[in-house]
């Protein structure tokens, strides 16, 4: 469902009139278009932005209303593409290579050496 009204911000007398700032809504929680479980998955992955089930986007960074309609649906095509992709794989923990491990502790001794080697004086 698309709604529109008029955008804040400069922009002089045709601001003042025209009903350039677009908010489209998806009514996800009725939906019938997406396959039961990307429905689910994306109810559940947009929880916070839903108002009674319904997920809206706005747009008012172009002048023209035709314009914010475009950059609205690619904006609401993106988030349910997003909510309703396969859920990440999981992180399977590795170990770390020794050499990595001793080349960091041999760089902590160096620089404390470094450091160390500053609080002598001697400089007469």
């Amino acid at each position: 469902m698309w709604r529109f009204s008029r955008s804040s911000g400069p922009g002089g007398q045709h601001v003042n009139t025209t009903d350039s700032q677009v908010e489209l809504r998806f009514d996800l929680a009725k939906t019938e278009a997406l396959p039961p479980v990307w429905k689910e998955r994306a109810l559940e992955r947009l929880a916070p932005r839903l108002v009674g089930g319904v997920v809206s986007v706005r747009s008012s960074e172009h002048r023209s209303q035709w314009r914010n309609r475009e950059t609205a649906l690619v904006r609401m095509a993106a988030l349910l593409a997003e909510a309703t992709g396969p859920p990440p794989k999981p992180r399977r923990a590795k170990k770390i290579p020794r050499g990595i491990n001793e080349r960091r502790l041999r760089n902590k001794k160096a620089r404390s050496e470094t450091k160390r080697g500053r609080s002598g004086g001697g400089w007469d």
